[in-house]
């Protein structure tokens, strides 16, 4: 049997795919489309030979570290967006462009990757035993098995199943919910959820043109610009030249809906040249024409999303979509679900990461019974113990949604959110505390100075992630919780609210750090024959 069966050969799924090989596991990987990088779509200019990006392209070092890490271990190389000269907006049909000031250029210090975003997916494909990799494999169900998944595959106009121990579904949350049937299915609140999550891009339409040379610049323009006004056919357009501005290129995003794309048809393109020649003051002479509207694109637009077009982007997933599914079997992937940036490359890369750590963690033994013959009696605990924060850390949220619940079906109104973030916190510091006490910690020799032990810390380390995380979930949850928006203090929780909790959870820590402390010193104690003294001590 299949060990995990991935669905979707975009970003997520590949990444995932690379980081599973890398550890010697077992996956297979499976992509509707005739080819690789989902939202990711590089198409070269046939007369300059330039990259052009018509999906995902830009990425921000200071705050995507994920996709920085990956593109330096692959080798590829990166530049900055073009957004040096005048910024232009055009708010009147028949007026000209006016000059305007945006703080800090318009692109924030974003870099695109060196011959195309699909440099990427080539680098990871590459990684990969070919056997693995299926594309034009439509997945059109999928059945727990109790033990094991059991998939159904649309391949080549054929039905095929396919048995793995987990499968991990790498596409948009919508997209799924909408196309794959989940026996049993997925319970009301999950499908909601899945339907609550916008596909980043879905509904837009992209389009780059080529030209003989970056007139806009020799002028003094950066190649930005905003269009305004009712009749706009892009709302933004940018500088899509490459890194030395020789292969010029203008690109843009349209303001256009789906049914207005579809009906202007093929006088499309006439539109939106003669557009680029408005904003920056033609005749502009293009070369080529690249266009894609991923509405039209049945493997990324659900019916949802086109119905709905423009939403909000979120950048912090419902953290529901996190949870495994079917006793662990199930994961739900792809850049909507990242815990931070979703919707970007970095979501995308985030969601692979967690769901790698969850597959390798389910399938090792948690509590080894004693050191390995290269390891000490503590360096064995603290694995231990640091592997028992990270898989119990996760139930933490859930605990706080049952809470919720409990305290809604009661009919409480004031600070539900408090209360059920600090009670939950509260049990798992408790259960972290009965799991120390539990390892075999060996304190003779072990530094105390000034009342603190020097394992304190080290056992503290686990945690350095948890709470952040913990006030990233339930912020991104009580925000499209439809149960909470009749709450409007709990539904989007105000700074002086969020200050409030956050004290009361550093309350909790700090009795749980001392604690912890205490109970260090008690086995010291124990173990060096002294009579051990109350719990409790200096702790950091």
């Amino acid at each position: 049997m299949l060990d995990t069966a991935i669905v979707g050969g975009g970003l997520c799924g590949l990444a995932l795919a690379a980081q599973l090989a890398r550890r010697g596991r077992d996956f297979e990987l499976f992509e509707a489309r005739q080819r690789w990088g989902g939202r990711i779509l590089t198409i070269d200019c046939k007369l300059s030979g330039h990259a052009i990006d018509l999906g995902a392209s830009w990425f921000w070092p200071d705050r995507q570290p994920l996709l920085t890490a990956l593109l330096s271990e692959l080798g590829l190389e990166s530049f900055a967006q073009f957004d040096e000269g005048a910024i232009l907006r055009l708010s009147e049909a028949d007026a000209k462009p006016e000059k305007i000031e945006v703080a800090g250029g318009v692109h924030g210090g974003a870099r695109r990757i060196a011959g195309g975003a699909q440099k990427i997916i080539e680098a990871l494909r590459r990684e990969l035993p070919q056997d693995r990799l299926h594309r034009d494999c439509q997945i059109t169900g999928l059945r727990d098995g109790e033990d094991h998944v059991v998939l159904t595959i649309s391949e080549g106009g054929a039905t095929r199943v396919v048995e793995a121990c987990r499968v991990v579904v790498a596409l948009p949350p919508r997209l799924a919910e909408e196309r794959i049937a989940f026996a049993p299915s997925l319970d009301e609140t999950m499908r909601q959820t899945m339907r609550d999550a916008p596909t980043w891009m879905a509904a837009q339409a992209k389009s780059v043109t080529t030209f003989e040379n970056a007139a806009w610049r020799e002028s003094g323009q950066s190649g930005n610009a905003f269009v305004t006004h009712e009749q706009a056919v892009f709302d933004e357009i940018f500088d899509a030249s490459d890194a030395r501005g020789a292969e010029a290129a203008l690109g843009g995003f349209l303001a256009l809906g789906p049914e207005l794309r579809e009906a202007f048809g093929e006088g499309l393109p006439l539109l939106m040249h003669s557009q680029l020649e408005q904003v920056f003051g033609g005749p502009l002479e293009g070369r080529e024409h690249f266009y894609q509207d991923w509405a039209s694109d049945a493997e990324t637009c659900s019916a949802l999303d086109r119905e709905r077009g423009r939403e909000e982007a979120r950048t912090t997933a419902n953290p529901m979509l996190r949870r495994p599914l079917w006793g662990g079997r199930l994961h739900l992937g792809g850049s909507e679900t990242g815990s931070r940036q979703a919707g970007y490359m970095e979501g995308a890369l985030e969601a692979a990461q967690r769901i790698a750590r969850d597959i390798v963690r389910d399938t090792a033994v948690e509590d080894e019974p004693n050191a390995t013959p290269d390891e000490s009696v503590n360096a064995a605990s603290l694995r231990r113990f640091s592997a028992w924060v990270e898989r119990h850390g996760q139930d933490v949220f859930e605990d706080y949604r049952r809470r919720m619940n409990a305290s809604l079906a009661t009919q409480a109104r004031e600070q539900i959110t408090q209360r059920a973030m600090l009670g939950a916190a509260e049990a798992f510091f408790g259960q972290a505390l009965a799991k120390a006490a539990s390892l075999p910690f060996d304190l003779a020799g072990v530094a105390v100075e000034k009342g603190r032990c020097a394992l304190t810390p080290l056992l503290q380390q686990p945690f350095s992630d948890f709470l952040k995380q913990y006030f990233d979930d339930v912020a991104a949850f009580n925000s499209t919780s439809c149960a909470l928006s009749n709450f409007p203090d709990e539904h989007r929780l105000a700074k002086d609210y969020q200050q409030a909790i956050m004290r009361d959870i550093a309350a909790a820590w700090a009795e749980f750090s001392r604690d912890l402390n205490g109970l260090l010193l008690g086995k010291g104690k124990a173990q060096s024959g002294e009579a051990p003294k109350q719990a409790g001590g200096a702790a950091a």
